[in-house]
């Protein structure tokens, strides 16, 4: 099993009423409410937990790419992936991912994979995204019916460019370019390519043709997550594409304590807080030309697993601490019991790749802080076993190295 440390970077001192007076926390969020100063100390906050975490054990240190949003304020990973190359050597670094469509021309991406590979000494994950439609559609202006188009012709450009060992042309409907010769080349050629998703058949394709790793960043719970990770596994064995565990990757949220009641009174409000204040409306999430028919047949057969009232009753903050627990929208408790959930959750949905979310909301950085050592030190070291016998081709070679190293040199020394 591998385990990356994430935590939507939230705006962690919004309003009380946010979520019952604001239409939407994207694209028309008020910026008023925002101070700059606090902005940076939560920045500032997660750069701690992400160090913290790689001295406790994990794999990697994973930034996701969203825009015009009080729910993740990160428009710019690769910023944030620069601050962690210099201040951390063992942990992989995960993009998950650039958004291709939006950069003009792509071949930026490419230039700053390659320099962040080279700052980190080969420890990049180069994830590649076509984005949510609020950060294309309406953020960027992206026609829907382009994304996929947009994102598949600049993969193309971005993975020759960090490949191709001699300067190229590329003639393509969107980006034409009469040199192509990135400088500096990466380390890694390339580095692990994964693309996240939320279910959509072109990227099961996609993944499965040119074997990356799927990420499935979902916060609805386990049981909605079942026909849709079952729906990926059943595409790769019809595909002839690898069954390998490590081609999955997983959101879970994670809420491990000393007791069972230290969790429901440490994470409670940090997961109403991360649940309540994210509406989005209809036309945003679901724009004309953004899913395709076949998509979405396969979301409305999907749909039909999940209680929209639950869903509807999670997104207001209105389930029971415990209630969270039981769907799977997060995995709570001791940390012995939160490894037999964790353990049924990777070995019931086959995950190689288990992306925590130990942050959540405006979860004080003590209570972060202490659920990463809890996890990291009394969860992660007995979960190591799960998938072992299956190579993992989709984390950095020298990540793994480091990081099985320092594991090893911590481990107590038996004495006779």
């Amino acid at each position: 099993m591998k385990f990356h440390w994430f935590a939507q970077q939230y705006y962690t001192q919004l309003p009380p009423d946010y979520g019952d007076t604001v239409r939407s926390s994207w694209i028309t969020a008020p910026t008023s409410i925002a101070s700059p100063e606090q902005v940076g100390a939560d920045y500032h906050m997660y750069l701690r937990l992400m160090q913290f975490a790689e001295k406790m054990g994990w794999d990697s240190l994973l930034l996701n790419e969203h825009h015009q949003t009080s729910m993740a304020m990160t428009p710019s990973p690769n910023l944030i992936a620069a601050a962690l190359a210099a201040t951390t050597d063992t942990a992989a670094i995960a993009l998950c991912g650039n958004s291709l469509a939006l950069y003009n021309p792509p071949t930026r991406v490419a230039e700053e994979v390659a320099m962040l590979d080279c700052l980190s000494g080969g420890r990049i994950i180069a994830g590649m995204v076509n984005g949510t439609p609020m950060d294309t559609g309406f953020s960027y202006g992206i026609p829907p019916v382009e994304l996929r188009e947009r994102f598949e012709e600049a993969r193309q450009l971005v993975t020759r460019a960090l490949t191709e060992p001699e300067p190229f042309s590329f003639n393509g409907k969107y980006t034409k370019l009469r040199y192509v010769n990135v400088w500096p080349r990466p380390v890694q050629t390339p580095p692990p390519i994964w693309v996240p998703g939320s279910g959509s058949v072109e990227t099961w394709d996609l993944v499965n043709r040119y074997n990356y790793c799927y990420g499935y960043l979902s916060f609805w719970g386990k049981q909605s997550a079942i026909p849709v990770v079952e729906g990926f596994w059943n595409q790769c064995t019809e595909d002839g594409a690898s069954t390998n565990p490590h081609r999955m990757a997983f959101t879970q949220i994670i809420c491990c304590a000393e007791s069972d009641r230290d969790a429901e009174r440490d994470f409670y409000e940090g997961v109403k807080y991360f649940y309540r204040n994210n509406p989005v409306p209809r036309e945003f999430a679901g724009p004309p030309g953004y899913t395709s028919a076949e998509s979405q047949r396969a979301s409305l057969v999907r749909a039909g697993n999940a209680s929209l009232e639950e869903r509807r009753k999670a997104s207001k903050g209105e389930l029971g601490f415990w209630e969270y627990d039981e769907l799977g929208y997060i995995i709570a408790g001791t940390p012995e019991r939160v490894e037999q959930r964790v353990r049924e959750l990777v070995v019931d949905l086959r995950i190689g790749q288990l992306i925590t979310c130990m942050h959540v909301g405006n979860l004080p950085e003590a209570v972060a802080m202490k659920n990463t050592q809890l996890f990291g030190q009394e969860v992660i070291p007995k979960l190591r076993d799960i998938w072992a016998d299956e190579p993992d081709h989709w984390t950095p070679a020298v990540s793994q190295e480091r990081v099985a190293a320092k594991a090893k040199a911590a481990r107590p020394v038996a004495v006779s």
